[in-house]
Order: structure tokens, then C-alpha cells, then sequence
């Protein structure tokens, strides 16, 4: 008997294997699709040396924008939370208080290996806040843009490459100093505020956590007077994700990161995976100083709204954190319907040493999640 012959070509970036009867046959390959790259703001970020003075600003967090029409359609409910942005953005522009960026916590497509999602989907839309809005934007992946798989797995690789190349304007470059190198984990300065992203899905990973510890490290605290780190999985969260349980991804960043943001006392976390807003504070004690970490649940992006599930148990992330005296307080919570949770995003100013946050909905929703006050100032002496 013959043996079938085995072919492989690659056309495109795409390798095939075909067999016809035995005897090889070329067959037509499908055409490769690239993602195409986010549009360069028409104001890039300054130089961390040119904004070294700058001392009272805003910036805009949000995330989760993966929608059910996700290839086929530009995203109805991120492409109005983005007008409104937009909005903010210039009437804020002529004000003391100017947003100078927008954080991203991941999930900006359904499946982030289909090109489509976010040629279609997802990468018109951020275009347009670059664009008209002129501020730069800044991305942390979630797990629908790269799945969970560790570093080199392929079910990761082409969701990996695919984000990277949406993203490859307006993030650090492979080599830049505040870049690791093969990893969508980045960081950037901005007047007095430090912020850095890290991939949440692969949060145990040791290289992913020394570059993250060693840009702490050597960070200029007399310069940088906040921290804020941005990444997908919440350590604390009262959503679907949360409750009662705790995935591994929140776990890793509750035993190896927490204790680093205490040790180098990051202001603020930034986060995602639920669909809703969810508002948590940590207070510790550091050398006889007490210090507060506030860390926000924004997925309000336009993925389907989720409600509030339940209380995690944190007795033992407080028990392991007892030498420091860490206490956490759920500052504000979401609804219990999903109606009551409505898509929004959340401004953040920066005033010296001082911040203060507030929540706006989609155009039409008079969302208040602060006991119906516009806004939350962090601060343990202010109401």
C-alpha cells in the first residue's frame, strides 16, 4: 500500500497540511488577516522629564468592551461610553484639572486570536478617542484578548500577537526601559503619578513579578507621589467573579502583589472582569504610619452588566496581613439587579496629594454609586 504523502506550506503566516487519496495536493489557504494598529494620539504623552512639574490633572480608567456582535458590528455601547469620554475630555481641556490619559483593564474583544473583533469591533472606536479627543490611551490585556495559558502556550501566542499589534502606537516598545520585553507589561510616569500594567491572566508568573518589583524599587518616590497599578482580575471583588470565591489569577494577585503594593505603598489598583463598579479600600500600617490602597472594579465598558453576588471572605488575606494591621472596607457596592449597574467609566484627579473619583454612566443613566454623591474623595479625612 502507498503511503498517503504529508505536505506543509505556509502562505500568509498560515501553515496548512493536506491529504488527498495519498497524493499531495495544493489547496487554496485562507488570506491571513492582520490586526490592524491603534491610530498614534494626536498628542502623545510628554517625556516623563517634561512632565515632572505637572502636579493636578485627571485620567480616565474603564474596562471590559467585548460585545455579543464582536466582528460584525462596531460596539454600540462602548462606541457611547467613548462619545462621552470625548466630551469630558474637551470640556475638561480648558480647566486646571485636564485629562491627560485613558486606562484600559482588558477584555476589549470577545476572542482576541479573531482579528476581525478588533478590526471591526473595537479598534474604530479607540481611533476615535485618539483622534478627537487627542489624549493617549494605555491597554492591560484581560482574558478574552489573551486567554489564561501560560507564556509560550499557543492558545495564548495568537491572542498575544493580535493584542500587541492593535496596540504597538501607543504602548512602550520592545526595548524601551519601562517595557518587558515579550510581555504585554508596561509602565509609564505622568507628573507625579506612576502607573504600571501587568497581565493579570498569567499573575504567578516570577518574570511578569520581578520587573514589576524591580520598576518599584527603583521608582523616584519624591517625584512619584502615587502609584497606580492597572490589570484585569480584581483582588477583591463582590460580582459573579467574586463572592464566594476566588479564581487562582485574584488569588496570585492577593498572596504576590497585595504585599508588594504594601511595601511600596501603590495608591490605587485599577481592574475589570466584572461587569459593574465595585469600590474597596485596604488600610495598613507601614512603619508607625498608617497608609490606604483603594482599589477599583470599573467593567463597565459594555460587555453584558453583571450585579452584585456576595461578601468574599477576606479573614485570611486580613489574618496574613496582620503584622501590618490590614483592615479592608467595601467603600461602595453594586446593585443587586443588573439594571441597577449601568456601563460607565470613572475619572480619577489628581490634585498634589490628593484624589478624589468620579463615577459617570452612559449618556442618559444619572448613575451615583456613592450614596448619591457625584464623587468620592480617597482620603481618610474627608467624607
Amino acid at each position: 500500500m502507498r503511503k498517503a504523502a504529508v505536505f506543509s506550506f505556509a502562505a500568509a503566516g498560515l501553515f496548512g497540511t493536506f491529504l488527498a487519496g495519498g497524493t499531495a495536493q495544493q489547496q487554496p489557504t485562507p488570506a491571513f488577516t492582520p490586526v490592524r494598529a491603534i491610530e498614534r494620539p494626536a498628542t502623545p504623552l510628554p517625556s516623563e522629564a517634561r512632565s515632572a512639574n505637572v502636579t493636578r490633572f485627571s485620567f480616565i480608567a474603564y474596562g471590559d468592551t467585548r460585545g455579543q456582535g464582536d466582528g460584525q458590528v462596531i460596539h454600540p455601547e462602548h462606541s457611547r461610553l467613548v462619545d462621552g469620554m470625548i466630551q469630558k475630555i474637551k470640556a475638561a481641556s480648558s480647566t486646571p484639572s485636564p485629562i491627560g490619559f485613558v486606562l484600559q483593564s482588558g477584555d476589549a474583544v470577545a476572542q482576541g486570536q479573531t482579528a476581525e473583533q478588533w478590526n471591526i469591533s473595537f479598534v474604530p472606536i479607540i481611533n476615535k478617542l485618539t483622534r478627537e479627543s487627542g489624549v493617549p490611551y494605555f491597554f492591560a490585556v484581560g482574558n478574552h484578548d489573551v486567554g489564561v495559558m501560560p507564556p509560550g502556550h499557543p492558545d495564548r501566542s495568537l491572542g498575544l500577537h493580535n493584542t500587541l499589534s492593535a496596540m504597538a502606537n501607543v504602548i512602550p516598545p520592545e526595548g524601551a526601559p519601562r517595557r518587558l520585553n515579550g510581555y504585554p507589561t508596561y509602565a509609564f510616569g505622568y507628573g507625579n503619578l506612576f502607573a504600571i500594567a501587568f497581565d493579570s491572566n498569567i499573575a504567578s508568573d516570577p518574570f511578569q513579578l520581578a520587573w514589576v518589583t524591580s520598576q518599584l524599587e527603583h521608582l523616584d518616590r519624591s517625584r512619584y507621589h502615587h502609584v497606580v497599578a492597572f490589570f484585569h482580575h480584581p483582588p477583591f471583588s463582590s460580582g459573579p467573579h467574586g463572592g464566594d470565591k476566588v479564581e487562582p489569577q485574584s488569588a496570585a494577585i492577593r498572596d504576590l502583589y497585595m504585599p508588594l503594593f504594601r511595601r511600596h505603598h501603590v495608591r490605587m489598583t485599577v481592574a475589570g472582569h466584572d461587569h459593574l463598579f465595585d469600590h474597596w479600600v485596604e488600610h495598613y500600617a507601614d512603619a508607625g504610619t498608617i497608609y490606604r490602597m483603594d482599589d477599583l472594579v470599573t467593567g463597565g465598558g459594555g460587555a453584558p452588566i453583571y450585579a452584585y453576588k456576595g461578601e468574599p471572605d477576606l479573614q485570611d488575606y486580613q489574618t496574613a496581613g496582620q503584622t501590618q494591621d490590614v483592615r479592608v472596607e467595601h467603600l461602595t457596592r453594586p446593585g443587586p439587579k443588573p439594571e441597577d449597574n449601568p456601563h460607565h467609566f470613572v475619572i480619577v484627579h489628581v490634585d498634589g496629594d490628593n484624589l478624589s473619583v468620579d463615577v459617570v454612566g452612559i449618556a442618559g443613566s444619572d448613575f451615583r454609586p456613592y450614596d448619591g454623591r457625584s464623587h468620592s474623595a480617597l482620603s481618610d479625612h474627608t467624607s
